[in-house]
C-alpha cells in the first residue's frame, strides 16, 4: 500500500516535470525550439494559394523551385504540408460569351492540378478530396493539394456546373469576386456603394442548396456583406471565408466587419486570416507600395514595359494578363536590390500584423473559428511570410504570442477541416431526402 510520504513525492516529481514541459521559454532559442516542435506536429494548411497554368507543365513545374510564392521546394522549407490551390476566374461579362470563356478557363486550372497530381508528381503531393485523405496523404510524406474556387462565374447560368465543379474536386468556392457576378454581389459594391443583386441572385441562392447538397464549402471572402449575411442565413452547413481579415482592424471592403465575424461563429464556421498587405495595414501598405512602385515605373520605362493599376489589369484578358505578369514578374526581379534598400527606411506589414488580426478575430469570436491563409500568387504576402518557404515565422510568432500546441493546430488547419466534416455530413443527408 502507498504511504502518504510516498504519493507525496511522486507527486512533487509528476508536477515537476510538467511544470518543465509546459514552461514558458525564456529566450528566443527556446522559443524558437518550441515552435518548430509544434509546426512539425500539426497540419499546416493554407486555404489561399494562386498559381499560372504555365507552371503545371511536365517542363515547368511545382517540383523545382520557380520564381513562384509557392511549390513543392518552398512548402518543404516552409514545412508547408497542404496546399488550397485556386481555380480563379477574373470577372467578365454576364453573356453566354463571357460564362463560355470563364467556364474554359476554369477547366484549364482544373486540369492543371490533376496534371500535376497525377502525371507530373505524383510521387510527391497527392489530391486530397476530405479531411480523411488529407491525414492519409501526410502519413504517407507527401504534400497535399486541395481545390477551391474563386468566383463562380463559369458556373454561368447552368445549375449542373456545381456538381461538374465537385467532381473534378472542388471543395470551396465563393460566389462573386471583384465585381458582380450573375451569382451575387461583390465587395467592390460595398466600396463603391453600387450593387446589382441587392446581395445574391435567385440563380445565386439555388447554387447555395447545390453547394450544400454536394458537399462544397460556400466561401464569403469575395462577396457583398448582404450577400454574405444571406449566404450564412441560407446555408445548411458552415461556410468559410478562405482569405479575410478583419475590418475593425483595417477598413477594407474584403476584410469582415464585427457583425459578418459574429454571425459567421454563430453558423459555425471558419474566417481564414489572410497575409495580405494591404487588407491587414492599409497605412504602412500604400507607403511601401508607393515606393517600391517608383522604381518599378522606372525599370518598366526603361525597358518599354507600363506598369498596370488594379482597374486598368481587370481590363486585360486571360492571355494579356498572363503576359503582364510575366513582363511585371521580370521588373520585380530587377528592382529587388533597390527595394531591398527602402525596405531598411520604410517600416512594412508584417507577421506581427498579421497576427494581431488573429488575435483580434479570437478575441471576438473564439479559437475555434479563425485559421490562416496567404493569398500566395495572388498578391499575397507580408515581411516575414513572403513565400512558402517562410512558413514556420508564422508559428513562431504565435508560439511568441502564447497560443498553445492545440490552439495552432486548430489555427493552422483543424478549424478548417472540421468546417470541411461538417460540410460534408450534411451533403450526405441532403442526399440520403
Amino acid at each position: 500500500m502507498m504511504n502518504k510520504l510516498t504519493f507525496s513525492v511522486i507527486a512533487l516529481t509528476v508536477s515537476s516535470v510538467l511544470s518543465l514541459a509546459y514552461a514558458t521559454p525564456n529566450n528566443e532559442k527556446d522559443l524558437h525550439t518550441k515552435a518548430k516542435a509544434i509546426h512539425e506536429k500539426v497540419i499546416v494548411l493554407d486555404t489561399h494559394n494562386d498559381f499560372s497554368v504555365a507552371n503545371f507543365q511536365h517542363d515547368k513545374n511545382y517540383t523545382m523551385r520557380l520564381k513562384s510564392q509557392v511549390n513543392l521546394p518552398k512548402m518543404d522549407e516552409g514545412g508547408l504540408d497542404v496546399s488550397w490551390l485556386i481555380v480563379y476566374t477574373g470577372q467578365g461579362p454576364l453573356t453566354e460569351k463571357g460564362y463560355a470563356a470563364a467556364h474554359k478557363q476554369a477547366m484549364a486550372k482544373f486540369d492543371a492540378i490533376h496534371r500535376l497530381t497525377t502525371e507530373i508528381a505524383p510521387d510527391k503531393i497527392e489530391l486530397a478530396l476530405s479531411s480523411d485523405d488529407v491525414r492519409r496523404i501526410i502519413k504517407k510524406g507527401k504534400k497535399v493539394a486541395m481545390i477551391g474556387v474563386e468566383n463562380g462565374y463559369p458556373i454561368g447560368t447552368d445549375i449542373s456546373n456545381v456538381k461538374k465543379f465537385y467532381d473534378l474536386g472542388a471543395r470551396y468556392m465563393s460566389l462573386a469576386h471583384n465585381g458582380h457576378s450573375q451569382l451575387s454581389d461583390s465587395n467592390t459594391g460595398d466600396k463603391d456603394n453600387s450593387w446589382l443583386h441587392n446581395g445574391l441572385s435567385d440563380l445565386g441562392k439555388e447554387v447555395i442548396k447545390e453547394m450544400n447538397k454536394w458537399g462544397i464549402m460556400i466561401d464569403i471572402s469575395h462577396p457583398s456583406k448582404a450577400a454574405n449575411m444571406q449566404m450564412m442565413a441560407l446555408s445548411k452547413a458552415p461556410v468559410i471565408a478562405s482569405h479575410s481579415a478583419s475590418r475593425a482592424m483595417n477598413d477594407h471592403s474584403r476584410n469582415l466587419d464585427d457583425e459578418e465575424l459574429l454571425a459567421l461563429k454563430k453558423n459555425g464556421g471558419v474566417v481564414q486570416t489572410v497575409a495580405f498587405r494591404s487588407y491587414i495595414n492599409g497605412e504602412k501598405s500604400k507607403a511601401f507600395s508607393d515606393a517600391k512602385m517608383k522604381i518599378y515605373r522606372k525599370i518598366a520605362k526603361d525597358k518599354g514595359y507600363e506598369m498596370l493599376n488594379s482597374e486598368q489589369r481587370k481590363t486585360l484578358s486571360p492571355q494579356e494578363r498572363e503576359d503582364y505578369w510575366e513582363k511585371a514578374t521580370e521588373v520585380a526581379e530587377i528592382a529587388e536590390p533597390e527595394v531591398a534598400k527602402i525596405a531598411d527606411t520604410i517600416e512594412q506589414v508584417s507577421v506581427a500584423d498579421l497576427v494581431d488580426h488573429i488575435d483580434y478575430m479570437v478575441k471576438l469570436i473564439g479559437i475555434d473559428h479563425v485559421g490562416i491563409s496567404s493569398d500566395f500568387d495572388g498578391g499575397g504576402g507580408v515581411d516575414g511570410w513572403n513565400d512558402a518557404a517562410e512558413t514556420f515565422n508564422v508559428t513562431l510568432e504565435l508560439v511568441k504570442r502564447g497560443y498553445t500546441e492545440a490552439e495552432i493546430e486548430k489555427l493552422w488547419g483543424g478549424n478548417l477541416l472540421r468546417v470541411l466534416d461538417d460540410v460534408q455530413k450534411v451533403a450526405h443527408k441532403l442526399q440520403q431526402q
